[in-house]
């Protein structure tokens, strides 16, 4: 499989003192100043702290921030999965003829709003059940259009229980052939379950309940 840079970037923001002490770089690193290397994409330290802060700044100024980032104590690596996540997705995708246009973002982000009761109230959503900064939305909601269009191209019934299983097998596949060394800091990678051991989440997250709800609209007797 030819590899690509992934073109994703983020801007920048200070992490919390309380993330700092886990993005020190460590001289024994076998790739200093990286959190992790996708293919021929390495995610720096820099950038991973930069996404942890602009959560963390979020989460801060929410009325329950101090909850919410209690609750989000492992942060760091479940941001760093979702990093290396956007890349092996990327990879797919262009390997497969798959592309996500900007009218795409925005119908989806419009719909997913409207789910949600507005705007404010899916940037509200998202914070405290995904850890997602509102300036990583658009990215967050990419993510999801890539996915279910490689579903669709390959087959894949969304709503089928195996729906997951099978995204996780042939995402699993493109990225045993880009290779994937993260710090080991930040946990170890499952090439098997395509993520940060400890930090497992599905590749699509139906956090309106829009699938749900379909699903549940589909079995229903005619």
């Amino acid at each position: 499989m030819h590899r690509r840079r992934s073109a994703l970037t983020v801007s920048a923001a200070a992490a919390l003192v309380v993330v700092a002490p886990l993005l020190t770089a460590c001289g024994n690193d076998a790739r200093p100043g990286a959190a992790a290397v996708v293919g021929d994409d390495r995610i720096t330290l820099g950038q991973l702290q930069s996404k942890v802060g602009e959560v963390r700044d979020a989460q801060s100024a929410q009325p329950q921030g101090d909850e919410l980032i209690k609750r989000s104590g492992q942060l760091t690596r479940v941001t760093l999965n979702s990093m290396i996540r956007h890349r092996i997705v990327k990879q797919v995708a262009d390997d497969s003829g798959v592309t996500v246009t900007r009218r795409d973002i925005q119908q989806v982000r419009s719909q997913f709003e409207q789910r949600a009761g507005g705007p404010k109230e899916f940037r509200t959503m998202l914070l405290q059940q995904q850890a997602v900064a509102p300036s990583e939305i658009d990215d967050w909601v990419w993510l999801e259009v890539a996915v279910q269009k490689i579903a669709a191209e390959s087959g894949i019934n969304l709503q089928a229980p195996e729906a997951n299983a099978q995204l996780t097998g042939k995402l699993s596949e493109a990225a045993k052939q880009m290779g994937i060394d993260v710090n080991p800091r930040y946990g170890k990678w499952s090439a098997k379950e395509t993520t940060l051991v400890n930090a497992e989440t599905p590749w699509l997250k139906d956090v309106t309940g829009e699938r749900k709800d379909r699903a549940q609209q589909e079995q229903q007797p005619a």
